[in-house]
């Protein structure tokens, strides 16, 4: 009895945030068609301000037949961006957004520029030279968020079971700042969430990669 009730003790003592799960995000439009480039960000309660976020790929917007690569990326708040230029010409990177304004002035290839992005939201990507390019870098304050890919889906992992908000947004989506919020529920077994997102007309030059 005294060792059933130890342990008894010893799982409620175990907070419910680590019970990790994954989430799957699909983001379709009304018609059916595959969303790409969506960015998917979750923010449960207990998630403490300041924790260190680092996410598996490199933070990194390349500039390559003469356009950006990825076209759209997800930065942590804090981090360090480097903009390579892997084309023959040269660019001249800038940004107008208040999130970050910056410029990069004319720089040719294989030479690298970096800005640090201290402040969450989206930041809008522009060349000077080039008016085609564009590109969007979506710095976030949590740990929880991802990119669609060509399918349409995204997949969170280790998402803390429980109820909290998830915002998707997609550069072209028609909705007020190109994003839609909704609280949901993950169970602990995982869970997935449909998303319709009607979108505009993409520029040219938008949405390559």
């Amino acid at each position: 009895m005294r060792i059933l009730l130890f342990a008894a003790l010893a799982v409620a003592a175990v907070p419910a945030q680590v019970l990790a799960a994954d989430l799957t995000v699909t983001v379709r439009t009304p018609a059916g068609e595959a969303v790409a480039n969506a960015v998917v960000t979750v923010a449960p309660p207990g998630v403490a301000p300041g924790t260190p976020i680092r996410f598996p790929w490199a933070y990194s917007v390349a500039q390559h037949n003469i356009a950006f690569d990825p076209f759209v990326q997800i930065v942590p708040v804090g981090s360090e961006v480097s903009f390579p230029n892997r084309d023959n010409v040269r660019h001249h990177v800038y940004s107008f957004s208040a999130v970050k304004r910056f410029e990069l002035k004319l720089y040719g290839h294989d030479e690298t520029r970096s800005v640090r992005f201290d402040q969450a939201g989206v930041v809008a990507l522009g060349c000077n030279i080039h008016d085609q390019m564009l590109a969007y870098i979506v710095v976030v304050d949590t740990p929880f968020a991802a990119r669609t890919g060509a399918d349409g889906v995204a997949v969170i992992h280790g998402l803390p079971a429980g109820s909290a908000p998830m915002t998707v947004w997609q550069p072209f989506m028609k909705t007020l700042k190109n994003q839609q919020t909704r609280a949901i529920t993950v169970p602990a077994s995982g869970g997935h969430e449909a998303v319709v997102a009607d979108l505009r007309p993409a520029p040219m030059g938008g949405m390559k990669h």
